[in-house]
């Protein structure tokens, strides 16, 4: 038995660990938290100080038993959860479950899983942190507070399903989401056209090249555009002025967890979630520093590791160190970058973790790289005809890489335009280009983009809203709420104009362009409008940007020993709850309701709501709050895919009432489409076939559905092995082999009788049902991770 008993998260940094301690240390996991708070009466005693009631989960039973008898034999049990404020929490839950002294059990804290940092940890223990553990005891019951007291308000108020919920930073982020969206639904396109002249010169060889000249910024229209060319019809162009001016381009800080996020977003296809996993993974088998942490420093170890692996590989003059500050005075958690351990190291881990620690690699060693040096050049050329509008012609030569040999950083759509420019020919004042032609493009005003989770997670931080360790579990919660979904969004046709100037003579014509289309970005449903939108009118301060980022700052000042826990969820509690109590009473029901117009046939009113199953309209009042029922039932239809209430016309949802469709006649019977709980289906002779993915029930045709019905009816054939009409009972090929059927009961056919069903009879059929309902299968208990 070793003398030492060394706790930590998981079962792969125990593994890393033992290796390195060797037979003096066992080296255990705890699997995370070992505690959480009850969920009765929200485990917390609001009136005793909101003291948190804990208690060991269900599947951390057998660890705490088995972490106690380990305990009790070891002469010495050090705590070695990660260094940020859940790992302080999980250390302090070990003390408390174990029955050690928080203030003299010995913690040991590293930011990488390497032999020095582990032997230095081990030489220099410390106590637990109470501060950290406040901290995180106050987002934990703060957070559910918010959660158990708002979630039972939108059952009430929602004519939805019981599973909707609200959070202290969830319901900030969705609200960041449908604000975009209704920006963009609001946005009133404007076009204007940009003037490029196109022009002809000698390069350094004498060969004649094209560089492009830009004009006046965005001329108002068509017309403007037209008179700006016919003043250049004869007209000359003579180069009046040519700078040449160095630039430079600095590399980025090394990556913080929320940098990570984004760049492995643009430039792997990575879900936030996704990062996280595989950064976990690297972090435990000891190939890169802790991964959440919001500090950009990089410790002397790596500055000096980096510098050696620069000189190596790129040479001395590619190396020059940099020592970069957070912008963010809060920033604490780890101390450390995200980085690899061993920079001499290039690749680790399978396919997905190799992209990702490559990244990594590639962003460390950049950040302890020379700059770029450039050459940027900027030359206005005179129009003889319109002397005060000179043209504009820049372009950029690269002198030396830097750290663009290793590493440049992605962009967002929300950055604008890439600024990337071209090379320009030797050019002199007094030089008279080649005019080739000179074109007025129309283009068009473009909304900001919607959010990916990227840019998503890069507004939350820049917003104080969360921290590291909250942005992938908030983003899949509102994805798995229903409040968002990440999908793409087709493009749609627009035609713009291009007027061209050649030879003195000016042509029109008319190209077109596919425009909006976009690809994994977040959309809101419109059960997260209207869950925002009621919780904006009844809950203005959980929502509002600034109170959720001064909460964040609370929780750092907790953390930093200068406020006290309960203190600040006391303040928070009591105003929270008297708005709750309010709502519950007065609060009217959240539909979200839009109406459209007037049912041309009817005369009734047409309104898009939410209901029970997700967005409608409906035609008719019944049940409208306050409206008398009518005699006739009001008339439902569900949206379609990618259908808002926000956005739908009248026009749209008259046509969601063409359902039922009759197609026609097959076989002397009439052929019908339309849209079921489980989706879009045919019905024919009394018998439903669901439609393909790619067939539209509003626009499929009998044509399409025929074959559908034959190769559906070919399948059941194919299938059937025996069928006792009486008894409603078939006997069916499976992808297991043969069974039988009885309604909706499938029953296994015994192994003897299965080499041959066809001569199975129905007397042996009953029997076997009966056996199967007499002995049923007992269910074996899922296996605990």
């Amino acid at each position: 038995m070793a003398k030492n008993l060394l706790i930590v998260e998981s079962p792969a940094k125990a593994k890393t660990i033992e290796k390195i301690l060797g037979s003096d240390f066992e080296v255990k996991s705890c699997y995370g938290h070992i505690r959480d708070l009850e969920k009765e009466d929200m485990g917390i005693d609001i009136k005793n100080g909101y003291k948190p009631k804990y208690i060991v989960q269900d599947d951390k039973q057998k660890v705490v038993k088995e972490l106690k008898a380990l305990a009790k034999k070891s002469e010495d049990v050090w705590l070695a959860t990660d260094e940020d404020r859940e790992g302080e929490a999980i250390s302090w839950h070990l003390c408390e479950v174990l029955g050690l002294d928080p203030y003299t059990t010995k913690r040991i804290v590293f930011h990488e899983i390497t032999k020095p940092a582990i032997q230095k940890a081990v030489k220099n223990p410390r106590f637990v942190n109470m501060d950290l553990v406040n901290a995180q005891q106050a987002r934990r019951i703060l957070d559910r507070i918010v959660g158990f007291e708002l979630s039972p308000v939108l059952w009430r108020k929602m004519s939805m399903r019981n599973n909707l919920s609200a959070g202290r930073v969830q319901s900030v982020a969705v609200r960041l989401i449908v604000e975009r969206e209704r920006e963009i639904n609001h946005f009133q396109v404007s076009s204007s056209f940009k003037i490029e002249a196109f022009f002809s010169a000698d390069d350094i060889n004498k060969k004649k090249v094209i560089f492009k000249a830009e004009g006046p910024d965005k001329i108002k229209d068509a017309s403007g555009a037209n008179s700006f060319l016919e003043k250049c019809v004869g007209a000359s162009y003579t180069v009046k002025d040519v700078q040449v001016k160095p630039a430079k381009k600095s590399p980025s800080a090394p990556f913080t967890t929320s940098t990570l996020q984004q760049e492995a977003s643009r430039k792997l296809g990575y879900s936030v979630s996704k990062t996280m996993l595989l950064a976990q993974k690297l972090y435990e088998n000891g190939h890169i520093t802790y991964m959440r942490t919001d500090s950009v420093n990089l410790s002397d170890t790596a500055l000096e590791s980096a510098r050696d692996a620069i000189f190596n590989q790129y040479g001395e003059k590619y190396h020059q160190q940099r020592v970069f500050k957070n912008k963010n005075e809060s920033a604490q958690e780890a101390h450390e970058a995200i980085r690899p351990t061993d920079m001499n190291i290039v690749t680790a881990g399978d396919a997905d973790t190799t992209r990702l620690y490559e990244l990594i690699w590639k962003r460390t060693m950049a950040s302890q790289m020379a700059d770029a040096q450039l050459e940027r050049t900027i030359a206005k050329i005179g129009i003889s005809t319109q002397p005060d509008v000179p043209l504009t012609a820049t372009g950029e030569v690269m002198r030396f890489d830097g750290f663009l040999k290793v590493y440049t950083e992605g962009r967002d759509e929300e950055d604008g335009e890439d600024e990337n420019e071209g090379m320009l020919p030797p050019l002199v004042a007094g030089q008279q280009p080649g005019l080739q032609r000179m074109q007025g493009t129309q283009r068009f005003s473009r909304p900001s983009p919607r959010y990916t989770e990227a840019s998503l997670v890069k507004k939350l931080e820049e917003l104080g809203i969360g921290r590291p360790s909250t942005y992938a579990p908030t983003i899949s919660t509102v994805q798995a709420r229903g409040y968002v979904e990440k999908r793409d969004k087709d493009g749609v046709r627009r035609e713009y104009t291009v007027l061209t100037l050649q030879s003195d003579k000016i042509s029109s014509v008319t190209d077109g362009e596919n425009t909006g289309a976009e690809k994994n970005k977040l959309f809101p449903t419109d059960l997260g409008m209207v869950v925002t939108d009621f919780l904006r009118e009844h809950f203005s301060k959980v929502m509002d940007y600034d109170f959720t980022a001064r909460i964040e700052a609370e929780f750092d000042q907790i953390a930093e020993g200068k406020q006290v826990w309960n203190k600040m969820i006391d303040d928070f509690y009591h105003p929270f709850h008297e708005s709750v109590e309010h709502t519950i009473e007065n609060a009217d029901r959240a539909k979200g309701e839009r109406e459209l117009g007037i049912d041309p046939a009817s005369g009734k009113p047409v309104v898009a709501r939410l209901g029970r199953y997700g967005p409608m309209v409906q035609i008719g009042v019944s049940g409208v709050a306050g409206v008398a029922e009518e005699e006739e039932k009001p008339r439902f239809a569900k949206l379609r895919t990618n259908q808002s209430i926000e956005t739908i016309t009248l026009d749209e949802a008259m046509e969601l009432f063409r359902l039922p469709r009759n197609l026609g006649v097959f076989e002397g019977e009439d052929v019908t489409v339309n849209i079921g709980r489980f989706g879009p289906y045919a019905q024919h002779a009394s018998l439903f076939y669901s439609l393909k993915k790619e067939m539209d029930p509003y626009t499929v045709g009998l044509e399409e559905i025929a074959p559908l019905i034959e190769d559906k009816r070919k399948a059941k054939a194919e299938s059937e092995i025996k069928v006792f009409e009486k008894e409603k009972i078939r006997i069916l090929k499976g992808p297991y082999g043969p069974y039988i059927k009885q309604g909706l009961r499938n029953y296994k056919i015994p192994k003897e009788k299965a080499e041959k069903p066809e001569l199975i009879t129905i007397e042996e059929i009953k029997a076997i049902i009966e056996e199967a309902k007499a002995n049923p299968p007992k269910k074996v208990p899922k296996r605990k991770k």
